[in-house]
């Protein structure tokens, strides 16, 4: 982790606004709220306004969740968000990533053993961090397979998790019990 401590505390439930409760709906009544909800529930209008594209990308894309998930992990790599990391390691093996898929995202598009086209995902990736734009090669090698939905989808998964992850490497917001962290993955 960057920080060893959240700069912005998360709030404990019994605090909540009625916004927040209302918003964090069915996450607040299951008993499990991440830590970047609590520390969100320190900004209830943000949170409000922000949960619905979040789930439009998390849940209602046009992507596979497989490669939505290898999009979100390198994101999360490459900004080095522990947090972001390793909450998607879990979701990411709910879509059927492996082990060996997720130490290849670390990789980066040139390790080996990729699916030629997931490794043109990752290098979009790379190519929307590096210099916020996906190269003609790169765009024609996605466009091949992907339709206009998938396509901007790819781009808007892309930037809401280098948006969040730049929220939570700067709030410090703390890895939840139970998630690893980076260590594994490093070579």
């Amino acid at each position: 982790m960057r920080l060893s401590a959240p700069r912005i505390t998360p709030l404990d439930e019994k605090d909540w606004s009625d916004e927040t409760r209302e918003s964090l709906g069915k996450a607040a009544d299951s008993g499990r709220v991440y830590n970047i909800f609590r520390t969100l529930a320190r900004h209830p209008k943000l949170l409000k306004r922000w949960l619905p594209f979040a789930n439009h990308v998390l849940f209602k894309s046009a992507l596979s969740a497989r490669h939505r998930e290898i999009l979100i992990l390198r994101m999360g790599w490459l900004c080095q968000s522990e947090y972001e990391f390793a909450q998607h390691v879990v979701i990411g093996r709910r879509a059927g990533l492996t082990d060996t898929d997720i130490q290849r995202i670390v990789d980066g598009p040139d390790a080996a053993g990729w699916d030629p086209f997931e490794a043109t995902l990752v290098r979009a990736a790379d190519e929307l961090r590096g210099d916020a734009f996906v190269t003609e090669h790169t765009w024609k090698a996605l466009a091949a397979r992907y339709g206009e939905e998938q396509l901007l989808d790819m781009v808007f998964t892309a930037g809401q998790y280098t948006l969040v992850s730049m929220a939570l490497n700067s709030l410090g917001v703390q890895l939840d019990p139970g998630l690893e962290g980076f260590s594994r993955w490093r070579r």
